[in-house]
């Protein structure tokens, strides 16, 4: 497969993944992340996101079900479905989801998985992120876009949407970005 100039970029500077450059756009143009700060990066695996969290001299929690070898991060090997998630976790600045389902290729499938999983991240978030904390969060656009964009509005002061230059164009990627969440709801 031909590598993009994302992928290609993303080897050259060291990042685990071309998605780096998905977190990088969207911190440059939302400044959720700063330095000192506790973030959740749930569907953590390769790592870049956590990659580019350790630069800003954060303190991550990293889960996912595959190991991340990343010295620095707390990984954490969990299913985010699995409610024993929450005994390992603490209160964060930040909760970042790039959980994406096993495409099987069934459009409506594929598009009902990743609501799922973007619900349930949007689940943990209410639990664990702080008053005034953000999150970014990976959608699929499709008939589930809407109905989650107006479940995080109930969660966030502020609610936007932006797909990142790094995202291929032909991707129904879109990701929700969630600023300031409002007192525990």
């Amino acid at each position: 497969m031909k590598r993009d100039k994302f992928t290609s970029r993303a080897r050259s500077e060291g990042y685990k993944a071309r998605s780096v450059f998905k977190l990088k756009n969207i911190n440059n143009r939302f400044r959720l992340i700063k330095e000192g700060n506790r973030i959740l990066d749930l569907g953590a695996w390769p790592g870049s996101w956590s990659q580019y969290c350790l630069e800003l001299k954060t303190n991550v929690d990293a889960v996912d079900l595959v190991k991340i070898k990343l010295e620095g991060i707390n990984f954490i090997k969990e299913d985010v479905f699995s409610d024993k998630l929450f005994e390992k976790l603490d209160k964060y600045d930040v909760v970042l989801s790039d959980l994406a389902p096993k495409t099987v290729g069934i459009r409506k499938i594929d598009n009902e998985d990743s609501f799922e999983l973007s619900m349930r991240a949007l689940e943990i978030t209410k639990k664990v992120l702080v008053k005034n904390g953000n999150f970014v969060c990976k959608i699929f656009q499709s008939e589930f876009f809407d109905p989650f964009v107006k479940e995080a509005k109930k969660v966030f002061r502020t609610v936007k949407v932006i797909k990142p230059e790094a995202s291929r164009k032909r991707s129904k990627e879109v990701y929700v970005i969630g600023i300031a969440k409002r007192i525990n709801i």
